[in-house]
């Protein structure tokens, strides 16, 4: 019964790992803003990772809220080559703002992974928000 319990677990476990590093895959490679993905925020501070393979190269980037107030307190860039970008957000997006335009320091390299910090404000109905990671090209 033990053995069973600690399968169920794990596989559980697994499942919600695997869920949340679900890989985007950017196919576009024509000039624009582009949707790289979407995230479901948690009331409590949270740290979600978009993992970004394919046509992955941007001059900046932006987030759109949706459904309910987000407090981003930080977003990390990772670069193909192990570079890395720290950027300091500590905005709280309404529902329908965006953040400001954030410029890419090494926009000739592929991005790897965008990883955020943040959290759904507290609010009346409950609402968890969801965001949108869009990037230029």
């Amino acid at each position: 019964m033990k053995k069973v319990l600690f399968v169920i677990m794990v596989t559980v476990f697994s499942a919600g790992v695997l869920h949340a590093q679900q890989p985007v895959i950017v196919t576009n490679k024509d000039a624009g803003w582009h949707k790289i993905g979407d995230a479901k925020v948690d009331f409590k501070t949270d740290k979600d990772r978009f993992i970004i393979i394919g046509a992955d190269r941007f001059k900046s980037v932006k987030v759109k809220a949706f459904d309910a107030s987000v407090r981003i307190e930080e977003m990390q860039i990772f670069y193909e080559g192990g570079a890395k970008e720290s950027v300091p957000v500590a905005a709280e997006l309404n529902p329908g703002d965006e953040s400001k335009v954030i410029a890419l320091k090494n926009h000739s390299a592929e991005l790897k992974k965008v990883v955020f910090v943040y959290k759904t404000v507290s609010n009346s109905g409950a609402e968890k928000a969801r965001i949108e990671l869009w990037g230029m090209k």
